[in-house]
């Protein structure tokens, strides 16, 4: 009896050209449509393991690239990482440390989820609201933000804070998403900080 990945052609594709998760064609979907990163970029990935958008960041940016997450992140070559959460502010301190200006702030990150659909939403919109208040500590003003949620109730109230900190504010729903999932992405551009 084969596992539900093993039907999957996204999570069989992502296997076979090295790719840590599916997750890693989405964030190249992400830049092909929105051009969140250039080459000089310094970026941080927040909720970063296993590490599938940071192997593709690395390819995208001649920058530095720092992964953060609660769970360890196994080595990449050229990664910095941080296990720690993102919410404290030594956390955020030490990653300004280590990049010096961030252009970039990515977080692919959901929360653990229990199967209560409402409860799941309210998770992932705080974890959203999280991130959001991490990337406006540590972006320089005119960086992007890229950002995983789910569509529901909550989610209009979290779409209005990012819009009140970027000049240009789209939705995305990636192709490389599973059929049936409510996950959207929130593209901030033009910090303003």
């Amino acid at each position: 009896m084969g596992s539900q990945w093993s039907r999957d052609k996204v999570y069989l594709r992502a296997k076979h050209e090295g790719f840590r998760s599916r997750a890693s064609f989405k964030l190249i979907e992400i830049q092909d449509k929105f051009a969140i990163i250039r080459r000089g970029d310094n970026i941080i990935d927040l909720g970063a393991a296993p590490g599938s958008w940071l192997q593709v960041l690395r390819t995208l940016t001649d920058g530095r690239v720092l992964g953060i997450d609660l769970n360890p992140i196994a080595t990449l070559e050229g990664i910095d990482t941080i296990e720690g959460d993102l919410t404290e502010p030594v956390i955020q301190q030490q990653a300004l440390e280590m990049l010096g200006s961030v252009s970039v702030v990515v977080c692919d990150a959901a929360p653990k989820l229990s199967g209560h659909k409402s409860y799941d939403q309210a998770r992932a919109i705080a974890l959203g609201e999280e991130a959001l208040g991490f990337a406006c500590n540590v972006l320089k003003p005119g960086g992007n933000f890229v950002i995983k949620s789910f569509q529901g109730v909550d989610f209009p109230h979290l779409l209005t804070q990012i819009k009140e900190h970027f000049h240009v504010v789209k939705t995305y729903s990636a192709k490389a998403t599973r059929k049936g999932s409510t996950e959207i992405y929130i593209i901030g551009k033009n910090f303003k900080g």
